[in-house]
Order: structure tokens, then sequence, then C-alpha cells
């Protein structure tokens, strides 16, 4: 079982970090197509799409940090953990707030060119 919930941790790890990675990357991609010219965007939509990238990257690392003293936890993990959520939550907490505000002030996004007919 402790096996089991090791390996399980490392994936749930792991996805968070790749969620983190797609949206740095597609972000970057983003802000790139608009320096130069070839989509119509703004700081706020490209911060707001990374943001929910961010959000849903940190729950995914929540959830590792859960799984990692899910087994026989001592005192010391079990502080440790205490800490990780309260930063970890507080964090969440700012940026799902940042991400609020960036929708109610941003513009509509652009829409993609539909083929037509």
């Amino acid at each position: 079982m402790i096996v089991a919930v090791g390996y399980l941790r490392l994936a749930v790890e792991a996805i968070g970090a790749a969620v983190i990675g797609i949206g740095a990357a597609s972000t970057v991609f983003r802000y790139v197509l608009f320096l130069l010219g070839l989509r119509k965007d703004t700081n706020s939509n490209i911060r707001l799409h990374f943001g929910l990238f961010l959000v849903l990257g940190l729950e995914f690392q929540l959830a590792a940090d859960i799984l990692a003293t899910a087994v026989a936890p001592t005192f010391e993990e079990v502080q440790l953990l205490g800490a990780i959520v309260v930063i970890r939550t507080v964090l969440n907490y700012f940026l799902q707030k940042e991400i609020e505000s960036e929708r109610e002030h941003a513009p509509p996004e652009p829409e993609r060119d539909a083929p037509s007919g």
C-alpha cells in the first residue's frame, strides 16, 4: 500500500508539473503570436490564460502533498503538510481572486477564424 501511494503521489505530482509546464509553453506561444501581430490579444487575457493553468497545477501539487502524508505520517510530516497546505491555499486563493478580477476587466477574447459555410 505504501509503495502504491508513493507511485500515485509521483504521478499526481508529475501531472501538476506537466499542467504548469504546458500552461507556460502555451502562454509563451500566445505571447509570441501577439508580439508578431498574428494574434490580437491583451496582456490581461494572456495573464488569465496562464493563471488558469497555475491554479489547476497547484491543485495537483497540493493533492500530491496530501498523498505523501496519507500513509503512516509522523507528527513532523503532518506539520509540514499543514504549512504547505496553508501556503498553497493562500497562494491559490489570491491567484483565483486575480483571475476573477482579470475576467471582469478583460475584454472578451478575440474569436478564432471559423470556416464559413
